[in-house]
């Protein structure tokens, strides 16, 4: 008896659920290679547009390919790409991310080390300043190399707006990603040993918020944190129209009948909330940004302000001693690459734009005559 297997259906192309855009292109990867290599084909009409293809994984079979322009990108980095990928011997591969561990130049980092996007657009502008590109069958998540902190803070939509309005926008997330980090820890810090810098109307709000309470400053905070967090991962992992159910009962509902039963305070609640929304404006480091806040309010509750400006100091120093690929991780600031300001934290037009990013290895730096 024959067994026929039928062809994967494939799904169509839509606007990627993490990539949203007011302006611009709307077309996403999908889980099939072929279709997201023929998006990229349709925008770079070029014969320097170039592919390896791997295959890895002993049960699977995973076709992987590493797209890149020949004479735009470093050869010794897409050699160290294609060396690492070849050298890979595992049971399977079932999406990109499982690559990841591999691509890292620092494995046990906390940092991120490697690129993600699923639209087009943005792959082939990072291929048309000199990174690699890396597919994988089955997954819409494409990755690319080097990577640098500060493309974080950028969005497919800056490059639709006009260049004021991108400025404003990354200024803001910037000073999300600070709060987010820094803030439980400042507060903790100031109410347990830095009391005398608060205005006296202000500090008496804070006791009579916070008399009765069963728990000390930083256990309440620690317990708010824990809190969010298990909100986040339950609405999550629920289905889409229960989750939303569930946020508003977490938000709302849980959060007022704690402050109304004396379990936390006001003040506690607000501090998390406002540090927890900027986190979000930079999504792609949600993650390391909610361990380095958690990280940030324990060194705020033990060691004062002292201990978080230490702190952000040693962060500060394993940051600009981070490379990916030989490019620096906190380029264009350190060190300073004045050329590549212009597409930093504020953005210039794109006539003023006639090089490439220096910060990244390439063979040629000219983009525009």
């Amino acid at each position: 008896m024959s067994e026929t297997i039928n062809e994967k259906k494939e799904r169509p192309i839509n606007e990627p659920p993490t990539s949203s855009v007011l302006l611009g292109p709307r077309e996403g990867f999908n889980e099939h290679i072929d279709t997201n290599l023929s998006l990229l084909k349709y925008r770079l009409k070029t014969k320097n547009f170039k592919k390896v293809i791997l295959t890895i994984g002993k049960y699977t079979k995973t076709k992987v390919c590493i797209v890149y322009l020949q004479d735009i990108a470093d050869d010794n980095i897409v050699k160290s790409i294609t060396k690492k990928l070849n050298e890979i011997d595992i049971d399977g591969i079932l999406d990109s991310y499982y690559l990841v561990g591999f691509l890292e130049e620092r494995p046990n980092s906390l940092l991120k080390q490697v690129g993600q996007t699923e639209k087009p657009d943005v792959l082939v502008s990072k291929l048309l300043e000199g990174r690699v590109g890396i597919l994988c069958e089955g997954s819409p998540i494409a990755l690319t190399l080097p990577f640098i902190l500060v493309e974080d803070l950028q969005s497919p939509d800056d490059y639709y707006q006009k260049e004021l309005r991108v400025s404003f926008i990354r200024v803001v997330r910037l000073l999300g990603t600070f709060l987010s980090v820094f803030l439980p820890g400042f507060y903790l810090a100031t109410v347990m040993y830095h009391y005398k810098m608060i205005p006296l109307n202000l500090l008496v709000t804070l006791l009579n918020a916070t008399v009765n309470l069963p728990f000390g400053p930083f256990l309440e905070m620690i317990f708010i944190l824990l809190l969010f967090e298990i909100l986040y991962e339950a609405n999550l992992r629920m289905p889409k129209y229960l989750g939303l159910a569930l946020s508003i009962v977490g938000a709302l509902i849980l959060g007022d009948t704690a402050v109304k039963a004396g379990f936390v305070s006001p003040p506690s609640v607000m501090i998390i909330a406002v540090s927890s929304i900027p986190i979000y404006t930079t999504p792609n480091q949600a993650g390391q940004l909610s361990l380095l806040r958690f990280i940030f309010t324990v060194v705020g509750a033990v060691f004062s302000f002292y201990g978080i400006i230490l702190g952000a100091l040693m962060l500060g120093l394993y940051l600009c001693n981070f490379e990916s690929y030989g490019t620096p991780y906190m380029a264009p600031f350190a060190p300073r690459i004045k050329s590549d300001f212009k597409d930093a934290i504020f953005k210039k037009n794109i006539t003023s734009m006639y090089r490439r990013p220096k910060s990244i290895q390439v063979k040629n730096i000219k983009r525009m005559e």
